[in-house]
Formats: C-alpha cells, structure tokens, sequence
C-alpha cells in the first residue's frame, strides 16, 4: 500500500500563491501538509481512497494544505470567513451569514477557494457512491442466483 509523500516543488507549483519560499519555509507547508492528512488520508488504496485513484487524492491533500494555510493566512491577519450582513461601529459589532451550505464540512471548505477546489473534487470522485458485495452484481446492483 505505502503512503502518499508530501512533494515541495509539486505543491507550489500547482499554488503560486505560496511559491516564495521565504514565506512560507518547506518546514511550514510540510507540516500543514501533515495537518492535512488529519482530513484526507496519505495512504494509498483500499478504503482510505474513497474511490480516487492516487493522482486524485494527491491532490486533495495539496487543495486540503492550501485551505489550511490560506485559513491561517485569514485568520492571522485578523479577517473572519464569512458572508457580512451587517456591521457597527460604535461598540463593534459584526453579523455574518454563512453562504448556502447543507452542512458544517462544506461551509468550512466553501471559505476559500482552495477549499472550494477540493470540494468539487470531492463531488466529482464521490458520485455513484459504492456497492460491497462477495459475489459479482447483477443489473442495478441486485445479486442473482443461489440464496437471494
């Protein structure tokens, strides 16, 4: 089986926007990297995929490190994700309103648009869903024969 390596000069080719090296060290990117994989798994095949084939979930780790560090980036400069409804001045106040999400997962990817990337991915790997059987499926996925 084996797990998936983090690759530096694969990532900030595929994300200019983290290509200066000053900014954001190997060392950095690498451990958002290990972060990452708290969220899409590093380890090649079986039920760790969800169907992508290694290509597919290479980069889903590198979409997945660039959403953690463009959420650090945001967070560090003092920005909160999030649609703004309404603001105060005096006595600073702040209303936002999540964007139209069916659930906590993607709200947290549609807030950048590297998380928005992955979430395509996602979708795209996702449809169909999957069928586990111990003998060969007949059509529409229903088994045929002896004992069913």
């Amino acid at each position: 089986m084996g797990c998936i390596q983090y690759n530096d000069s694969a990532f900030r080719s595929l994300f200019p926007a983290y290509a200066n090296t000053v900014l954001y060290p190997a060392a950095m990117v690498q451990a958002f990297w290990d972060t990452a994989t708290a969220y899409v798994s590093n380890r090649k095949g079986g039920c760790y995929t969800g169907g992508m084939t290694v290509a597919q979930q290479t980069l889903a780790l590198n979409q997945m490190t660039a959403h953690l560090l463009y959420l650090n980036g945001q967070i560090a400069a003092g920005n909160t994700p999030g649609v703004m409804t309404g603001a105060t001045i005096d006595k600073i106040s702040i209303t936002l309103e999540p964007p139209p999400a069916p659930n906590a997962w993607q709200y947290w990817l549609q807030s950048t648009p590297y998380g928005q990337q992955l979430l395509a991915l996602l979708q795209v790997v996702s449809a169909g869903g999957f069928y586990v059987t111990t003998s060969v499926p007949g059509q529409a996925g229903f088994r045929f024969g002896n004992g069913w």
